[in-house]
């Protein structure tokens, strides 16, 4: 098999031509502070402000509330950084990476769920914020009602579609320039919205049953549940970064890049709303303090088009591991396409954008058994020991086969665990053992551990070690294959 050259690392072309291919040593150039800054750019973002209020909604105190979010995210983030290293690791993207467990044609499954699930939160991240940038540019004297609205709508639908479409070069220019300043502005909401909040440190309504409850709720709300969401987008960016980085900077980085902003914005909201305040920040600020009203309109702005870039773009490479034969910036201009019919259904019927945000939420029940599936196959299984060539190979001779049935019914098994054990906002995805117990919800926690651990049964003590003595290094060189078959990029 024809091997691409490595060398040193130089800076690439400023437009991303790369695929699923293992992206080349010498083209990547991404620092660690890199990915610290994409995933800050993600969750630097009012909804985690908002979030943080439900402790205090549900009952729990504010110390509860804090403690909860804190201890939660250092779980949830850790496992994000993890995946994280696979990426570093290897080069290669999560969902091709999902081979190793569920084979060639088998990893097709979540690459397909991966690949639709995007399109829907790009509508509605980009839905969710139209009010509050509305409300901002009325309080700076620009008005316009729905034709406002719809050229806002589509001003942050061009951008952000053409930053994925440029590709990780340009996502992470625009994370590293901007994100700082954002962060700076969200700090001086901060100080303005506790200024104006009577924190409360009274106990907590919940006690007993109803206490235990709410925790579990919080922790799959904006807890642990808040990283495991992300876990399937992790390596997409980190197959970038140079492979001098450590694998332990380059998961301090990348966890600490969403512990951060989410724990940080998520106590916030607690503090606001333990003393009655409101918790929505953008609203406090813009009726309290009307000359931060431009800056609440820059916040707003920036928080769709930080997470909607990564949603494109790995809507983009789960399209091409299905084994879709066209350039990556295609299927991202496509999927700006699909989204922007939702997005204008959204707009026009927001009552079913509510709905379909509710619906879009339950499904991420599907994360934790993969996630789980994917982590046993590599960190237990095989030990890190991954042979990156054979995920390319031909489904008649790969050695991680065509279709892994194990992994299979292991994440059916895992996904109707997790569906029991969850208490989603649609009455569907609301399992009977969640309802018998009290509304508890432990989704995240019962499909990672019925998953995870049938996979690791069903493999065996045996297979185990056959599987790590079959690949000669620890760590496969990364980019060290031709490109999955498809057409040339830069000839497309």
């Amino acid at each position: 098999m024809a091997r691409a050259e490595t060398g040193t690392a130089r800076e690439p072309s400023s437009f991303d031509m790369h695929g699923v291919e293992p992206v080349p040593a010498a083209e990547r150039t991404s620092s660690p502070a890199d990915q610290f800054w994409i995933w800050m750019g993600a969750n630097i973002a009012p909804i985690n402000w908002v979030l943080g209020t439900l402790g205090i909604t549900l009952g729990l105190s504010l110390v509860e509330t804090v403690v909860v979010i804190a201890a939660g995210n250092a779980l949830g983030c850790a496992a994000f950084g993890l995946f994280c290293v696979m990426g570093h690791r290897t080069g290669v993207n999560m969902m091709l990476l999902s081979r190793a467990a569920f084979g060639r044609r088998g990893a097709r499954l979540p690459a397909a769920i991966q690949f639709l699930l995007p399109m829907g939160w790009i509508g509605v991240n980009t839905w969710i914020v139209l009010d509050l940038a509305v409300a901002a540019l009325g309080e700076i004297g620009v008005t316009g009602g729905q034709g406002l609205r719809y050229a806002i709508a589509f001003g942050l639908m061009i951008a952000q579609c053409l930053i994925a479409v440029w590709g990780f070069y340009a996502i992470r220019s625009f994370e590293r320039w901007t994100v700082p300043v954002t962060a700076l502005i969200m700090a001086v909401m901060s100080v303005l919205a506790l200024t104006q909040a009577d924190v409360s440190f009274a106990a907590g309504e919940a006690t007993g049953e109803a206490k235990v409850t709410a925790i579990t709720q919080l922790l799959t709300a904006i807890g642990v549940g808040w990283g495991i969401s992300w876990l399937v987008y992790a390596a997409d960016y980190s197959r970038f970064t140079t492979p001098a980085a450590s694998d332990r900077r380059v998961f301090w980085a990348t966890g600490l890049g969403m512990y951060v902003p989410t724990v940080w914005l998520a106590t916030l909201g607690a503090l606001v709303a333990s003393g009655g305040g409101g918790s929505d920040p953008s609203d406090l600020v813009l009726s309290t303090f009307g000359a931060m009203a431009l800056p609440v309109l820059l916040l707003v702005l920036h928080g769709p088009i930080a997470t909607n870039i990564l949603n494109f773009y790995s809507c983009g490479l789960a399209a091409l591991t299905l084994g879709v034969r066209v350039a990556r910036w295609k299927v991202s201009l496509a999927a700006g396409a699909l989204a922007s019919v939702v997005l204008v259904a959204f707009i026009e019927a927001g009552d079913f954008a509510k709905s379909f945000d509710a619906w879009m939420v339950s499904l991420i029940v599907w994360i934790s058994p993969w996630a789980a599936i994917v982590g046993v196959e590599y960190f237990v299984v095989r030990r890190g020991r991954l042979d990156v060539e054979e995920l390319y190979a031909e489904r008649t001779r790969a050695r991680y086969g065509d279709v892994n049935w194990r992994a299979l019914g292991a994440l059916a098994a895992g996904l109707l665990a997790g569906w029991a054990w969850q208490f989603g906002l649609v009455s569907t995805f609301q399992g009977p053992l969640a309802r018998t117990f009290a509304n508890t919800d432990l989704s995240w926690l019962t499909g990672a551990v019925v998953a995870g651990g049938l996979y690791y049964a069903l493999v065996g003590r045996g297979e185990r070690r056959a599987s790590r003595a079959s690949v000669p290094a620890a760590v496969a060189p990364a980019a060290a294959v031709a490109p999955e078959p498809a057409p040339d990029p830069a000839a497309s």
